[in-house]
C-alpha cells in the first residue's frame, strides 16, 4: 500500500444535478477540469459536500467513474465511503472499485453517537481492510459526536493504514494538540474553511475546502502562504473570505457552494431534497465575492 503525498488544497467537490435531479455528468467534468486548471492539489469524490447521502450505490459508482476519466491521473483522487454501521462498512470496503484513487476519506459513524472507544475500534476495523490509505473525518456538527485529540492521536499511532485525518471540528486546540502529539508524517487536513489557514501556520498540512470549489486560486494562495508560514499574506486572504464563508453556510452546505457554481457557469444550483436551492437574496449576495475574488 503506497502512502498518500497530498498538501495544501483539497476540494470537497459538489454533485451538480440536471432539472430532473439526475446527476449531471457533463458539469462534474467541467467542476473537475476547472479546479485542476485553477491549481488545486487534490479532490474528494463524495464527501459529505458531494450529497452522498442522497446518491444510489448505481450513481455513486458512476460519479466516481467520471473523476477517474476527467481527472486522468493529473491530481490525487480520495474516494469519499462512509457509514454508520461498522460490519456493512468493512464488507463494502472489501469490495470497493479503487482503480484510479489514491485514497479514502471515511467519516466517524453518525446517528448512532459512539464513545470514543466505540470510534476507536470503528477505524481500526477499517484499517484491518482497508484496500487504500484512509484519512478519517472528524465533523462533530453533522455526526453528533467529536472524536478528540486523545481518540484521534491513538488511532494514528495503532492503525498501520490509516495516514490522516479531516478534523472540522472548528477547534484549534483540538487541531493544535493533534499535530503536536501524532506521528510527524500523519496528516492533519483543516475540514473547517474558516479555522483552515490559522490551523495550517500551526504546522497543519493543508484544507479540504467547500469555499476552494468556488474560489480556487485565491483560496489556494492563502494557504499556499500558511504552508510557507508567510503569516501576513496567509492571514489577509484569511480575512478577504470571512464574509463569503458565512455566506456560504447561510442556507447550509452545499447551497451556497452550488449557488457559487451557478454564478461561474459551472453548473445548475440544483439540489436534492430534503435541501432546496438558493434564494435569489443568497445569489445576490454572493455575486460580487464571485466577480472579485476569482
Amino acid at each position: 500500500m503506497h502512502e498518500l503525498t497530498i498538501k495544501s488544497t483539497g476540494v470537497a467537490v459538489i454533485t451538480p444535478f440536471d432539472a430532473d435531479g439526475a446527476v449531471d455528468h457533463d458539469a462534474l467534468g467541467r467542476i473537475i477540469h476547472f479546479l485542476i486548471d485553477s491549481g488545486i492539489n487534490f479532490l474528494v469524490a463524495l464527501g459529505t459536500t458531494g450529497e452522498s447521502v442522497t446518491l444510489t450505490h448505481e450513481e455513486k459508482q458512476a460519479v466516481f467513474a467520471t473523476f477517474v476519466r476527467e481527472n486522468n491521473q493529473r491530481v490525487p483522487l480520495i474516494m469519499g465511503v462512509g457509514g454508520n454501521c461498522t460490519r456493512s462498512l468493512v464488507e463494502s470496503f472489501q469490495s470497493l472499485d479503487t482503480k484510479g484513487f489514491d485514497s479514502i476519506l471515511s467519516v466517524t459513524p453518525y446517528y448512532n453517537r459512539p464513545s470514543q472507544e466505540g470510534l476507536y475500534q470503528h477505524y481500526m476495523a477499517l484499517d484491518a481492510v482497508t484496500p487504500l490509505p484512509t484519512l478519517m473525518y472528524n465533523v462533530p456538527g453533522r455526526t453528533g459526536v467529536n472524536m478528540t485529540a486523545e481518540t484521534t492521536v491513538r488511532i494514528a499511532y495503532d492503525a498501520n493504514h490509516i495516514v490522516g485525518v479531516k478534523d472540522a471540528g472548528a477547534d484549534m486546540e483540538q487541531g493544535a494538540a493533534i499535530i503536536a502529539q501524532a506521528p510527524k508524517d500523519f496528516l492533519v487536513f483543516s475540514g473547517d474553511d474558516e479555522t483552515a489557514i490559522p490551523l495550517t501556520l500551526l504546522g497543519g498540512d493543508g484544507v479540504i475546502s467547500v469555499i476552494a470549489g468556488g474560489f480556487p486560486k485565491t483560496f489556494k494562495q492563502g494557504m499556499d502562504a500558511a504552508l510557507s508560514k508567510n503569516e501576513a499574506e496567509a492571514n489577509q486572504i484569511n480575512q478577504l473570505f470571512k464574509p463569503v464563508i458565512d455566506l456560504l453556510y447561510q442556507e447550509g452546505n452545499p447551497v451556497g457552494i452550488k449557488a457559487v457554481s451557478q454564478l461561474l457557469g459551472l453548473c445548475e444550483a440544483n439540489l436534492r431534497l430534503p435541501l432546496v436551492s438558493p434564494s435569489d437574496a443568497l445569489l445576490a449576495a454572493l455575486t460580487p465575492y464571485v466577480n472579485k475574488l476569482n
